[in-house]
């Protein structure tokens, strides 16, 4: 099976709990991301953060992903990168049953 370009590869299938690591790569930017687990009591907070290398090598957050339900109550993922204005949902590949591998599908954000 061929990768999609942006991807996370988690270490299980519970993505609330599962770190990773993974590739967006755009046609501006190729960055290798890792994602950890979040915990916290406030509702509004991610489910992890996102982790980038900085330009000398050290590990920046630079983002979290957030998990939301969709119109029918089913749970989905949306990435975030503030600084860089990127928006992602996390979803599998087409033909693609491992719920631990994730594409990275950018999204434009609404005015």
């Amino acid at each position: 099976m061929s990768r999609a370009s942006s991807y996370i590869q988690f270490d299980g299938d519970n993505l609330d709990t599962a770190k990773g690591a993974g590739l967006i790569s755009t046609i501006d930017r190729d960055m290798d991301i890792k994602v950890v687990p979040f915990a916290s009591d406030n509702d509004k907070a991610p489910t992890h953060r996102v982790y980038a290398k900085s330009p000398r090598g050290h590990d920046i957050e630079v983002g979290g992903i957030w998990k939301k339900e969709n119109q029918d109550g089913k749970p989905y993922y949306t990435l975030s990168i503030r600084k860089l204005r990127y928006n992602a949902n996390l979803g599998r590949f087409p033909g693609q049953d491992d719920a631990s591998l994730q594409a990275v599908i950018e999204w434009e954000p609404r005015d």
